[in-house]
């Protein structure tokens, strides 16, 4: 056993733990307690109406999302496959500098958080890559009749997105929303399936990651420590730089919320890579790839505290670039941006 316990691990054992397990407490309290509306909650239907119909819904809970806004753009004018195309070369992209790393430092890579986040960065954009894809195939495939099929409905939201249909809004009594309707309702009722609900956790998710992967790197690691089985190159600039541009692109284009008690998956994601860590040292592997997660040292539950507590402005700095998003650009333009919900 290469993992020599001391007193001191088991409160870092304990903050790790911790954050763990309340981690999956809001998880269960936010995601589990989906299947109940909020009244606060308000939803921008992109249907055109039909005044023959009065459906009465009850409003999406926070950071859900109808199946097409996870593949239009909140940009008027901007056709899905614009989206597609950008998921598509993001993928591409981060692919081929994923495997330029594997070729030159073996599997062995993926002790680093570095690698765990930017392999989740491209998951994120392979989901992304398929859901918009499916979402253009929806937006083209015309039914065969004009009598209102329910693709017919995606495809005249899509058009209303792009800016040939107004946005309509309109809370009822209760905190219900009148959607006057049917596909609306069946467009609401219907949760972003599987798939699509992995692609809204991924992008949350690697969006908090990256901001500290790249924090830790520049800030942390580059000017302060020396690591003796890496060196400065350029595929390390451009792995934790492309990163995050290429989820900022991204943001910057698609219609996603940002809910705060998604960071439970954030924090989930790095309780795994240090319990990852544990596992392996516990097995013999020799070395740290961070000096703050080593346990042989009185030190470690502060470092370990710090870390936890780092998550919040990680994830609070993206969490800003949204608020900034639907705050800003929908003043700034106007007749461009178009608010999703």
């Amino acid at each position: 056993m290469a993992l020599q316990v001391y007193w001191y691990d088991f409160v870092c054992f304990a903050i790790v733990g911790v954050s763990f397990v309340a981690a999956l407490w809001v998880i269960w309290r936010k995601e589990g307690a989906s299947k109940r509306f909020e009244d606060s909650t308000m939803y921008d239907s992109l249907l055109v109406t039909r005044p023959e119909s009065h459906v009465f819904v009850s409003a999406l809970p926070k950071g859900h999302v109808s199946t097409s806004q996870l593949w239009t753009s909140c940009w008027k004018g901007i056709h899905p496959g614009w989206l597609f195309a950008s998921r598509f070369v993001s993928f591409l992209a981060l692919a081929g500098f994923l495997a330029w790393d594997l070729v030159i430092w073996s599997p062995s890579i993926f002790t680093y958080y570095t690698e765990w986040t930017f392999t989740l960065v491209m998951i994120y954009f392979a989901l992304g890559t398929l859901v918009s894809g499916y979402g253009c195939w929806l937006s083209l495939n015309k039914p065969p009749t004009g009598n209102g099929t329910r693709t017919e409905a995606l495809r005249r939201e899509v058009e209303e997105n792009n800016g040939t249909a107004n946005t309509y809004r309109q809370k009822g009594n209760n905190g219900t929303i009148k959607l006057q309707s049917q596909y609306a309702l069946e467009e609401i009722q219907k949760r972003t399936g599987f798939w699509g609900y992995l692609m809204q956790i991924a992008f949350q998710t690697c969006a908090g990651a990256v901001v500290l992967t790249d924090i830790v790197f520049w800030c942390v690691i580059l000017p302060f420590l020396s690591n003796a089985h890496l060196g400065l190159n350029p595929l390390m600039c451009c792995m934790h730089t492309l990163n995050a541009a290429f989820l900022l692109l991204d943001t910057i284009l698609n219609s996603l919320p940002f809910p705060w008690f998604r960071i439970s998956y954030f924090v989930l994601w790095s309780c795994i890579y240090v319990a990852f860590q544990w596992i392996i040292h516990a097995l013999g592997f020799q070395w740290w790839p961070y000096p703050f997660l080593e346990l042989d040292t009185p030190w470690a539950p502060l470092w370990y505290f710090c870390g936890a507590v780092v998550h919040i402005p990680c994830y609070g700095i993206f969490a800003l670039i949204i608020k900034a998003k639907y705050s800003l650009l929908p003043k700034w333009f106007p007749h461009a941006f178009v608010r999703p919900y």
